[in-house]
């Protein structure tokens, strides 16, 4: 039997049934093969493999485990990659072996997306080639790569010059993340740092004021959000950390009508976004 743990669930993958009542996934895992085959994707073999990529900052779409092993190495590799949006899934050593390139898999096997960061140069580069003072959304800590893939649809679509994640704790680029974003990730620079913090005292050392998300903020709409600005957006349980937030020049918050007290991460991105669209266009209009 298989199983999958997306962000920090746990749950058992039934084997699905044809009309002829064979079995089409002897061990509860669909086109794994074909999954691996894809063309945006590259597979790792062994633990080391595995270990120095993520040492390396490669993001880790899916983790193939024999099940039944539960040495120190593939249970630190599993910590890891937790809450980082991968896909984990236990199947038989058959499995693997049938997936297997090398014949040494020793009981894992990853695939990582094919995909090339930018750098934050590129995302000035482009600004400047659009002759507009430069608007990042920065992302500290979003784990769903669901709302990754929509924060940067919504970062294109919204004139954002590029998105900035960290190399911790966060979903990186994976193939789920490039469906959500419906293609803006063609389109929008997606920049990995070590360091949030560290990065915005960089970006304001650039001409960047920066702006947090967070409910105890002062409503966006009296808020100057005009200029070279960085847009804040926490994790989506905890918020923005502590130590980033003090690096922002204001908190700003959207008003709150309803009988709940948040709104999903990537709505609330959409939402603040389009206010400094708003402001820019009024600024833009009034010369």
């Amino acid at each position: 039997m298989g199983y999958e743990i997306f962000g920090k669930d746990m749950t058992e993958l039934t084997p699905q049934v044809d009309k002829n009542g064979s079995n089409q996934n002897k061990d509860g895992i669909n086109a794994i093969n074909s999954d691996m085959q894809n063309d945006t994707t590259d597979r790792l073999e062994g633990k080391n493999a595995v270990l120095e990529a993520m040492k390396a900052g490669r993001t880790i779409d899916k983790l193939f485990i024999q099940d039944g092993i539960r040495d120190n190495t593939i249970s630190s590799i599993i910590s890891k990659v937790k809450g980082t949006g991968a896909l984990i899934s236990f199947v038989k050593k058959q499995r693997l072996d049938s997936m297997s390139e090398t014949g040494h898999h020793q009981g894992i096997i990853a695939q990582t997306t094919s995909y090339e960061y930018a750098s934050i140069d590129d995302i000035f580069a482009l600004a400047k080639k659009k002759k507009e003072p430069p608007f990042v959304i920065i992302l500290d800590g979003i784990e769903d790569p669901h709302n990754l893939g929509a924060i940067i649809r919504t970062a294109n679509l919204a004139g954002a010059h590029g998105v900035i994640i960290p190399k911790h704790h966060a979903s990186g680029i994976t193939a789920t993340v490039i469906r959500a974003s419906a293609g803006a990730i063609n389109f929008t620079p997606v920049v990995k740092v070590t360091n949030i913090a560290k990065t915005i005292d960089e970006l304001k050392g650039r001409g960047l004021w920066f702006a947090c998300a967070d409910m105890t903020g002062e409503v966006m709409y009296r808020c100057n959000l005009t200029g070279s600005i960085g847009l804040v957006i926490g994790n989506e349980g905890s918020g923005v950390s502590r130590l980033v937030k003090e690096k922002c020049d204001y908190i700003v918050a959207v008003p709150m009508k309803g009988d709940i007290d948040s709104l999903n991460a990537s709505v609330a991105t959409g939402v603040l976004s389009y206010e400094i669209v708003r402001q820019r266009y009024e600024q833009s209009v009034r010369g």
